[in-house]
């Protein structure tokens, strides 16, 4: 009795493997990874890494494949020691404390995965700060007349005056509430909502692309300095120098409503006073909305109210002329465009979660024919964790199988191994 099922057992495990066989390579791959994702759904988020060992980062390093994506962290180093080097106050104790925290959280694995794409915006705020401290003699002059001359050519009279020619109390928080609320807290919310959702790899690269946008946004403001509509309602077309204080203009009226003193010692003690051009505020709604309508793509047309409604507050506050919109939007549609064809991974319908992703897909999708600027579609990358480079196969628009990668950086998330690296 014994020695007949131990025998019909043995027949049964030899017949089994021959099942599969009958299923195509591509089915059975596929229902593997969707039945190991079920499975254990955690398994996804709790590759994020998890060690301390700085040890991980030089064999990451060591393994990693140098290109010329790699030039950005040249800039960003340079970019940043020269930013710290004209910062008058906080004093050297305070500047090399938090250098030397940064370049830990860089070498603990376990905090580079959140820091390293950080790094453009860390740079940016610094670089930003930084401008306050620039010689007035190391300046170019500033543009009081080229702002209201081009609205007028454009479009025939200045908007942001006729937008807040009428002003009430119900305008003010409606004005208030996108762009002194929503601008600062958006990144962080839309970022946690994209890491949920989109595509896994999608949040370091909007961390980058937001980073890298307002590096660019800071720099022609520093270069070509250009007065806001405050300043013309406050002393008309007369030539401006860096003495003037900068003005929270309708913002001012939400301090007085509230009873409190946020806007109006943040806007006079600004180190960017003359930074009307590009608009960084338009450039911030813009690319959100971008990447918040690469994610969701039903939702597109409440990503454009945003933009919008912001582009909106920001001539009803006397912030900014409609060309600074126009200009800021630009910028972002153009590194949008190039993070879009590069290095954004594609948006999977069939998959909710990030979890759901058992293959990612990086690059332009083949099918799309051009790109407009009001289609805020698809995208593309995937790169180890120290560049946003071209190492992997992925940049080509292959596909990598979440379930065949050796990568313990979970290839999606905030940091991965290119293919050829997790290889090695």
């Amino acid at each position: 009795m014994m020695k007949n099922s131990l025998a019909s057992r043995a027949d049964l495990h030899s017949w089994l493997p021959s099942i599969p066989t009958i299923i195509p390579h591509r089915v059975r791959r596929k229902l593997r990874s969707k039945i190991r994702s079920r499975q254990s759904p955690a398994t996804s988020l709790a590759s994020l890494e998890t060690s301390f060992s700085p040890a991980d980062t030089l064999r990451s390093l060591r393994a990693h494949r140098w290109s010329f994506y790699d030039g950005q962290y040249l800039i960003l180093i340079v970019l940043g020691i020269f930013s710290l080097s004209i910062i008058a106050s906080p004093g050297p104790i305070f500047k090399t404390t938090v250098a030397t925290l940064l370049l830990i959280s860089l070498l603990l694995p376990v905090t580079r995965q959140f820091f390293l794409p950080f790094l453009p915006i860390i740079t940016w705020l610094v670089w930003f700060y930084a401008c306050g401290f620039i010689p007035s003699d190391w300046r170019p002059p500033i543009w009081v007349r080229v702002l209201p001359a081009l609205e007028n050519i454009l479009y025939g009279a200045n908007i942001s005056n006729i937008l807040s020619a009428h002003q009430n109390t119900f305008l003010d928080v409606m004005a208030w509430l996108p762009y002194g609320i929503i601008h600062f807290g958006g990144p962080v919310v839309f970022s946690m909502i994209m890491f949920v959702f989109a595509s896994p790899g999608t949040v370091p690269v909007f961390a980058r692309s937001y980073g890298y946008m307002n590096l660019v946004g800071v720099s022609i403001q520093l270069l070509f300095p250009c007065s806001a509509p405050w300043y013309e309602n406050m002393y008309g077309l007369a030539p401006a120098n860096y003495t003037i204080k900068g003005s929270p203009a309708g913002l001012g009226r939400i301090d007085k409503l509230f009873g409190i003193a946020l806007y109006t010692p943040g806007f006079t003690g600004s180190p960017m006073v003359f930074g009307a051009f590009p608009s960084l505020h338009a450039g911030s709604a813009v690319m959100e909305a971008l990447f918040m309508s690469h994610v969701f793509p039903r939702m597109r047309p409440f990503f454009v109210f945003y933009a919008m409604w912001l582009w909106w507050a920001t001539m009803y506050l006397s912030h900014h002329y409609a060309v600074d919109l126009v200009g800021g939007s630009i910028l972002a549609g153009i590194v949008f465009y190039v993070t879009k064809t590069k290095f954004l991974p594609r948006t999977q319908s069939s998959k909710m979660f990030r979890w759901d992703y058992d293959y990612k897909e990086v690059g332009e999708d083949p099918a799309e024919q051009g790109y407009a600027l009001a289609d805020f579609g698809h995208g593309p990358h995937d790169a180890d964790d120290w560049t946003i480079g071209s190492s992997s196969s992925i940049s080509s628009g292959s596909i990598s199988p979440i379930e065949d990668s050796n990568s313990n950086w979970e290839g999606e998330t905030l940091a991965s191994h290119s293919d050829n690296e997790a290889k090695r």
